[in-house]
């Protein structure tokens, strides 16, 4: 009788490619932009993206290529909320204070501001194409390719 065995790795889904934008638009401006300029079809996603271990909402728009059988996301990578001061909490003078923390959906990467996830099993998208593309929105600073087998934090990134 034969052995079979399954190894974590082989589950480890990385075939999707990462493009990291960093811009100081809205979400909902740099997915109109990204509409026009790529012609596509982002939309907003029903539900935020929520992570314990990321601590926070991530907002997220998607669009479902059928002819090229593939999916685009875009996720903020930066969440700020608004939380209790713990060095007020528990004072001897009542005074509550709120402070505002940023959080972020892939630590590694703490200056950009959007990831956009495109998941296509042939392969077939040009990423050079693409990165020159969005290079062209004037409020794009900058567009690159990230590396996901490096990711630590990849596991962020698995919502569909």
């Amino acid at each position: 009788m034969a052995v079979h065995k399954l190894l974590v790795d082989d589950f480890d889904n990385d075939d999707y490619l990462l493009l990291a934008i960093h811009c100081a638009i809205d979400d909902y401006r740099l997915a109109y932009l990204l509409n026009q300029y790529l012609y596509i079809n982002l939309k907003r996603y029903v539900h935020d993206l929520d992570f314990e271990q990321a601590s926070g909402f991530y907002s997220i728009y998607q669009w479902e290529d059928l002819i090229n059988q593939s999916s685009w996301n875009l996720i903020s990578n930066i969440c700020v909320k608004e939380e209790v001061d713990k060095a007020t909490k528990g004072s001897l003078f009542a005074s509550s204070s709120k402070i505002i923390k940023k959080y972020n959906l892939i630590p590694e990467h703490k200056t950009v501001n959007y990831f956009l996830k495109i998941v296509n099993d042939d392969f077939k998208v040009n990423i050079k194409q693409i990165t020159s593309e969005i290079q062209r929105i004037p409020q794009v600073v900058t567009v690159y390719d990230v590396d996901v087998k490096h990711l630590k934090s990849k596991n962020n990134l698995i919502f569909n």
